[in-house]
């Protein structure tokens, strides 16, 4: 009997989209996935070529999902933003949009919801603000970038979907993402404050992430951009909750002239931008958080 699959996922290699199909895959519930490998015949992976919009097969397979989940981006923090590292992750954000709106468009029955990942650099940087959903955008490139990826996720309300735009904080894991880069430093005694460490960070534990997609994906009043993030902390206060997480010292402070000078532009929209954003939506919905703190967060995705 031929099983069709209920979600489509792409950047499903990635740190979320990886753990996202784990769940859902722990919860009987099945998944496709888009790749721009050649996938074998009867897998669950369907080749696309998201820059010249390229689908293989699998449309009539894929008319059944209820929900579809976009998580493709090129990494922000990888590399100084030259202007060609610029356009990569806009068009890597943008374009792959389109592609997955155009996909959704030529299914002969489209899924109820499309969840696309956006990020709280929407917001720019924004010192002590406390920022909700219906805050304004930021100025800077970031923020630009934010700006028309949700438009063009937007697109698929033409089609009757119901589109949220996942606006993420940082994503803590140990297995990867910002973390699980700052761990080693941090674990031999070296870490310490970026910059000031004034600027506020919002961030969100990966197991209450994928928690919040499901409870998006089923909440069928939820619409528009959510905040996926917990409360906010300041750098400075970031660093000491890991530090006294993992029993070292944290003194070892990077100025911000030498994030600058070794990051460039990248440096101010990513390291040492404030952003203190709440999860107004979610709170007003009734989602409730597990991991609601660094220390709880800490404790259930870094055992000591």
């Amino acid at each position: 009997m031929e099983i069709f699959p209920q979600v489509l996922i792409s950047g499903a290699s990635g740190l979320v989209g990886h753990a996202l199909h784990q769940h859902f895959e722990a919860n009987a519930i099945s998944c496709a996935t888009l790749t721009r490998h050649i996938a074998q015949p009867g897998s669950t992976k369907y080749f696309w070529d998201p820059y010249h919009f390229q689908f293989r097969e699998g449309l009539r397979r894929l008319s059944g999902i209820r929900a579809a989940i976009h998580l493709s981006g090129e990494n922000l923090t990888a590399g100084r933003w030259t202007a060609a590292k610029k356009r990569q992750l806009r068009e890597s954000r943008v374009r792959t949009t389109e592609s997955m709106v155009e996909l959704l468009s030529r299914l002969n029955h489209r899924p109820e919801v499309l969840l696309c990942a956006s990020a709280v650099g929407f917001y720019g940087d924004r010192g002590d603000e406390i920022l909700t959903e219906d805050s304004s955008s930021g100025d800077g490139f970031l923020s630009q970038v934010c700006r028309e990826w949700e438009a063009a996720a937007d697109a698929a309300g033409n089609l009757g979907i119901r589109v949220v735009h996942l606006r993420l904080g940082v994503v803590l894991a140990s297995e990867g993402g910002a973390l699980a880069k700052m761990l080693p430093m941090f674990r031999m005694g070296l870490g310490g404050n970026l910059g000031s460490g004034r600027q506020w960070m919002s961030w969100i534990a990966l197991p209450t992430l994928i928690e919040i997609v499901d409870f998006c994906m089923n909440q069928h009043q939820i619409q528009g951009p959510v905040n996926v993030v917990a409360n906010p902390v300041t750098n400075a206060e970031f660093t000491l909750a890991l530090a006294r997480h993992l029993r070292r010292l944290a003194l070892v402070h990077a100025p911000a002239f030498a994030l600058r000078i070794a990051f460039g532009e990248m440096a101010d929209a990513a390291l040492l931008s404030s952003t203190r954003a709440i999860p107004a939506k979610l709170l007003q919905a009734g989602f409730v958080f597990q991991l609601p703190t660094l220390q709880d967060a800490f404790q259930q995705i870094l055992p000591t």
